[in-house]
């Protein structure tokens, strides 16, 4: 059993408190996309990014299984890997899709340390958990992000979860700890490329403007997926800062919410 480790941190600790804080996020008024394939969410602590990624989760299909990709932020454990425990949260339990897992073992590595600490993927469950019922998940942590490994990775993904009902997410944030108007003009440059899902822009912007997005490496990998899977193009549904929160735009953390069709 993966265990909670940020519930009272990032978001509520207590079931009541926590479905409470999630209702609130989602008194939105988003059209459902029965043809999103996927999406990018991000994973700051609720407070902050909580109604950015509602966003997404009001958007989305139900469907019988959601992969989540996170990057490892603790570096440990190996560079790309698979959970198979069922993952715990102050909502309930919730079971990994093995049958996708023993797919995908043959060529990424079935890992429980890479996962034990992580909150990428974490804060994601209790979205899911409040807006869909009797689904499963695939979590895959990536400590390596370069563009060669997200090759290798969505090309095995796209095989595995071809034919299958499922809805790829990556967990990421965007700039981090810049002024706010330089967070948007650096995240708009990249957020382009994403909705044209063009990876090879979104690297080369990544770089050119020495991006701070930790999550970039899942987020190509679920461009490239989706693409192979049958996506066009992208949408951004919300976006927004910390500063838009706290107040202080002198130096924010941006937030974008976006599906894949």
């Amino acid at each position: 059993m993966r265990r909670p480790v940020v519930a009272g941190q990032l978001y509520r600790g207590d079931p009541e408190g926590l479905r409470s804080q999630l209702k609130g996020f989602f008194d939105i008024s988003v059209p459902e996309e029965g043809s999103a394939k996927g999406g990018v969410v991000p994973h700051a602590g609720y407070v902050y990014s909580g109604q950015v990624a509602a966003y997404v989760y009001a958007a989305i299909p139900s469907a019988e299984t959601y992969v989540l990709i996170g990057p490892n932020h603790h570096s440990i454990g190996p560079v790309i890997a698979l959970s198979k425990e069922t993952w715990s949260t102050p909502l309930g339990d919730v079971e990994v899709d093995k049958e996708i897992v023993d797919d995908l073992s043959s060529s990424i590595d079935v890992d429980e340390v890479a996962h034990r600490y992580e909150h990428s993927i974490e804060v994601q469950l209790p979205f899911l958990q409040h807006r869909f019922k009797d689904f499963k998940i695939v979590s895959i942590s990536m400590g390596l992000q370069d563009e060669e490994t997200v090759k290798e990775v969505s090309g095995d993904l796209a095989n595995v979860l071809r034919g299958k009902d499922v809805v790829v997410l990556a967990s990421s944030d965007f700039t981090h700890y810049e002024p706010d108007k330089v967070a948007r003009e650096k995240d708009n440059s990249v957020i382009e490329a994403i909705l044209g899902l063009d990876v090879s822009k979104f690297y080369s912007r990544i770089y050119e403007h020495h991006m701070s997005v930790c999550g970039y490496g899942p987020i190509a990998v679920m461009m490239e997926t989706t693409k192979a899977l049958g996506a066009e193009k992208g949408k951004l549904l919300k976006y927004a800062t910390s500063g838009d929160v706290t107040g202080d735009k002198s130096s924010v953390v941006g937030y974008a919410g976006i599906v894949v069709v």
